[in-house]
């Protein structure tokens, strides 16, 4: 993967533009040099939710792109990836990685010719919904930055890799749909699993069975006007002890669990959602009843009012 010999090679900056594009994000590229886009190398598979590419521009350049709809996880594999995500500076090196959110201005001020990487593009509700279903606590957000050093991620980094080198080798069976589905998953499960910190890995594992039960309800239906006599059925104990069980091994309610999941199910909905949908709509769809104080805590979490997303 690191030396495509079946990249194509570009006629000018212009093409090499179209071709980042094509293969990663829409964006503006600004040569800051005079070095030849022909020295350039980039190619590209799309696994449905995720996409793999690489990427070698072979001279100084500086990029701005605000990802939509997508992470961008941006892989030095060489050189080093300096980057201003809003106004936050984020330096990458080998064996670390920048993760850039999707709709948030991101600037690469200078591309170092040496710099070669590897990006892997993912749907922002893809990837919400696999943190969920994995990590200890609904709602989690990436770091700015990945650390891939430990054993976990450099062998996620070689099966990235080998994905790559597989399907981009392969006219056939690796690109039927049901396939590309399995392989997304499997590499988005494995990033999940390898990059991102949870709060105690071990907790989770250790839950009990009753916990898990609720859990597993919660996500099947957030929508459901719950009661705490509804949750402890479902566990086969008392409203008291699923609420130890909960606090001890979850660190939270079980309600403050369920609000959890309604606001990332809400906040879901509003990014996808148009006219004549409205805010109240989507709240009510996911069991809130008081807008305002949805809206308050909407804007904690992800740093703007609902309808700044829906209006998006």
């Amino acid at each position: 993967m690191d030396t495509p010999d079946s990249s194509p090679r570009f006629e000018d900056w212009h093409h090499l533009h179209e071709a980042v594009a094509d293969a990663y994000f829409p964006h503006t590229l600004e040569p800051l040099t005079a070095g030849a886009a022909a020295e350039a190398s980039i190619g590209s598979i799309d696994l449905g939710a995720c996409r793999i590419t690489h990427m070698a521009l072979g001279a100084e350049v500086a990029l701005k792109s605000e990802h939509p709809g997508a992470y961008g996880i941006n892989i030095p594999v060489s050189g080093r990836l300096e980057s201003v995500i809003e106004r936050t500076e984020v330096a990458s090196e080998v064996g670390q990685a920048t993760a850039c959110p999707p709709g948030v201005r991101t600037l690469i001020p200078h591309w170092n010719p040496s710099c070669r990487l590897i990006g892997f593009k993912i749907d922002e509700h893809y990837l919400q919904r696999e943190m969920d279903r994995i990590l200890d606590r609904p709602g989690r957000s990436l770091p700015l930055q990945l650390d891939l050093r430990g054993d976990a991620g450099q062998s996620w980094l070689k099966f990235l890799r080998s994905t790559y080198d597989l399907v981009a080798s392969d006219d056939g069976l690796l690109h039927n749909d049901l396939m590309r589905i399995q392989l997304s998953a499997a590499v988005t499960t494995g990033f999940v699993l390898a990059a991102v910190p949870d709060e105690d890995p071990g907790r989770s594992a250790y839950r009990p069975r009753v916990v898990k039960r609720v859990i597993a309800a919660i996500h099947d239906d957030p929508a459901r006007a719950w009661t705490p006599g509804d949750m402890a059925d479902i566990a086969g104990v008392s409203v008291r002890r699923l609420q130890q069980a909960f606090r001890e091994y979850v660190g939270v309610t079980p309600f403050a669990y369920l609000h959890d999941v309604r606001i990332e199910r809400a906040h879901a909905d509003l990014a996808v959602s148009g006219p004549p949908t409205t805010v109240l709509d989507v709240i009510l769809r996911w069991g809130f009843t008081h807008p305002g104080r949805f809206a308050a805590e909407y804007r904690r979490k992800y740093g703007v009012p609902p309808s700044h997303t829906l209006t998006r």
